[in-house]
């Protein structure tokens, strides 16, 4: 671990341990019922005094381009060695200059609009119609710098005929380790849950969310999954009797028992906080009232720290030396943290400390924040402090992650690990996008952009047994789950499938035609046995286009060189493959399944595999197919 001690003073831990026993108070206001209160408060920040960093406005990126294919513009640039990303920005043009002010790209993901590669594809714009674009590079989530030169471009129109994109694969090709981002974590429920025998949809909850995080380990190979609120009262972890504090894990050793059955490990999120260690008790967040108050005494606070740390490696062993201990969830944002930001750093040393004290090889960190906030903060605290930072967590959605690896070399903590502990397509509860197939191709492209450069991506969440702002209203609500009420894996699961069955050793793969290298996206790998497994898929981060654009469909001429005569099949992704919205709306589904219905769901639970026709140039095995959008494709080439 390091934590950046070489840039700071000698005596910063002594200043720290000496520190986290001070106190300051903030009163708080009482919410009203959950979904309203989210919904008024989801997009207010938290106090922004307090703690500081100096983050440098970074020049604009050089070199930028911008290539004209149907349906859309491909934008890239040259790489600016500070930036953590970039933000898109267009105007239309007017006698062949910019006219008004440029704005960013927005692609409708409701969150962070920056990207960390190095291109971009915008399909938002108005085919047959002239834009400027212009690049600025972004040091900090909330600092970005000037636009750099504008270009100009047009997006063209459909003629009739989907343009043809070549890919190349070397079967023999060296290639190189192939990461997976989405192997170390997933995001569920609160995992007291897994104790409820009501039911949602006529399933009960807690066997069908134990049986979803069961599916998700054994199929596609996650470790870990991370959930709220373990100190949350519904299990009854900690109370005052005649004002003495009295804690009891009982409830958190069933959960953990439950979850541990499955082979998953737990990443222990340390909130909410017990009512009665609350300063602010009415001040909750959700339908189940989590609250969100600093605590009254912060010793007790770091007593009940202290004190599950030790009863879960007494239970569990030393393998609790390898869980994740995180600091609280979003506190940058006002729904999640009643206290001000500066208190949010105290309790991030007190409860660090609190771990640390148990066993100083427990892994500890945050600031699991909302759009990759309060990042340069705790680090710039922890610098001066002496808290110790073993990971850096965060969150997105509708992009995939910035590139914060700059950002930790700046500020001295070069070797923490970077753990996205919520990601996804959207941060809107109920949002439709999150059942169809334009979520699954979203998926592949993040996965594949935060490769090599992130430790831990975690798709939020595993199931739709998902009550944050009430238990589900019907089978199809836009829930956040891979999986139905119902257990019927929706397209994102599938594209997370389709990501388990690539090899270890990637592949590059040239590629050319209109849409190349953005709007078709691949990632190709052999396995150990000589077999390969290349995917192929249509993105675009615009969600206007969740339903499909036919303009940005493409004709794929796939050539595998060394592959002739080998046997080879196709697994498809997109409306009619796969989809259960398509299945359940030709199902005539409106709420609830019927029985009959539920069956016939099934169809969409798993996808078909169907051996392809190829034909052999040379040595090279050939497949031409067409690619939808949304849509993705896995091929399988048998070994030799």
């Amino acid at each position: 671990m390091t934590n950046g001690s070489e840039s700071r003073p000698a005596d910063a831990r002594s200043d720290w341990e000496a520190r986290i026993a001070l106190r300051s108070d903030e009163a708080g206001t009482t919410p009203a019922d959950a979904r309203s209160d989210w919904e008024a408060r989801i997009a207010l920040r938290s106090d922004e005094a307090g703690t500081t960093a100096v983050t440098p406005v970074l020049d604009p990126p050089a070199g930028l381009e911008a290539l004209a294919g149907v349906g859309h513009v491909r934008l890239s640039w040259s790489p600016v060695p500070d930036a953590v990303g970039y933000l898109v920005h267009r105007a239309p043009l007017r006698d062949g200059v910019p006219h008004g002010e440029f704005a960013p790209v927005d692609h409708l993901g409701g969150d962070v609009l920056s990207v960390p590669d190095t291109w971009y594809v915008d399909t938002t714009g108005e085919p047959g119609r002239p834009y400027a674009y212009a690049v600025a590079s972004v040091g900090e989530v909330t600092v970005t710098g000037p636009l750099g030169a504008p270009v100009t471009c047009t997006a063209l129109p459909a003629s009739g005929t989907a343009p043809t994109v070549v890919l190349h694969v070397d079967a023999a090709a060296e290639g190189g380790p192939l990461h997976r981002p989405w192997q170390p974590m997933i995001g569920s429920e609160r995992l007291s849950q897994l104790l409820c025998t009501d039911t949602s949809g006529g399933r009960e909850i807690g066997v069908e969310l134990l049986a979803a995080l069961r599916r998700i380990h054994d199929e596609i190979g996650v470790r870990t999954v991370r959930a709220h609120s373990i100190l949350h009262d519904d299990l009854a972890v900690y109370r005052e009797v005649d004002g003495e504090p009295v804690i009891d894990f009982t409830g958190v050793d069933r959960v953990y028992d439950l979850l541990l059955s499955t082979g998953l490990r737990p990443v222990v999120e340390i909130g909410f906080m017990p009512r009665d260690l609350a300063r602010d008790p009415e001040r909750t967040v959700f339908e189940y009232r989590g609250v969100i108050s600093p605590p009254k005494d912060w010793e007790r606070w770091a007593e009940l720290v202290r004190a599950l740390v030790a009863h879960l490696l007494e239970r569990y062993g030393e393998e609790v030396l390898s869980w994740d201990f995180e600091v609280w969830n979003e506190a940058n944002l006002e729904v999640f943290w009643s206290g001000t930001r500066e208190e949010w750093m105290r309790l991030y040393d007190v409860t660090a400390a609190a771990v640390k004290a148990v066993d100083p090889r427990i892994p500890v960190g945050g600031p699991s924040s909302a759009a990759a906030g309060w990042v340069d903060a705790l680090l710039a605290h922890a610098a001066r402090s002496g808290a110790p930072v073993d990971f850096v967590s965060t969150h997105t959605y509708g992009s995939p992650p910035l590139d914060l690896r700059p950002t930790l070399r700046r500020l001295g903590f070069p070797d923490a690990r970077l753990l996205w502990t919520e990601w996804g397509v959207t941060p809107t509860h109920f949002h439709p996008v999150n059942d169809g197939t334009s979520a699954a191709t979203f998926l592949l492209s993040g996965m594949r952009s935060a490769a090599g450069r992130v430790d831990a991506l975690s798709y939020w969440v595993a199931s739709d047994h998902f009550e944050e702002l009430g238990r589900p209203p019907r089978l199809l609500h836009g829930g956040f789950g891979l999986i139905t009420v119902g257990g019927i894996a929706k397209p994102r699961y599938h594209a997370l499938r389709m990501l388990s069955r690539l090899g270890e050793t990637e592949l590059p793969v040239p590629a050319y035609g209109d849409g190349a290298d953005g709007l078709v996206q691949t990632w190709a790998s052999r396995r150990a046995d000589g077999s390969l497994a290349i995917l192929v898929w249509g993105s675009t981060l615009d969600q206007s286009k969740r339903d499909g654009d036919p303009a940005l469909a493409r004709r794929i001429r796939l050539a595998v060189e060394g592959a002739a005569g080998r046997t080879v099949t196709l697994t498809r992704l997109d409306r009619e493959h796969g989809d259960v919205t398509t299945l359940a709306g030709r199902l005539g589904v409106t709420e609830w399944p019927t029985e009959q219905q539920w069956a016939a769901l099934r169809a969409a639970d798993a996808l078909a595999v169907e051996k392809a026709e190829t034909t052999a140039e040379g040595g090279a095995a050939v497949l031409e197919l067409h690619l939808p959008q949304p849509g993705a494709v896995l091929v399988e080439v048998a070994g030799s």
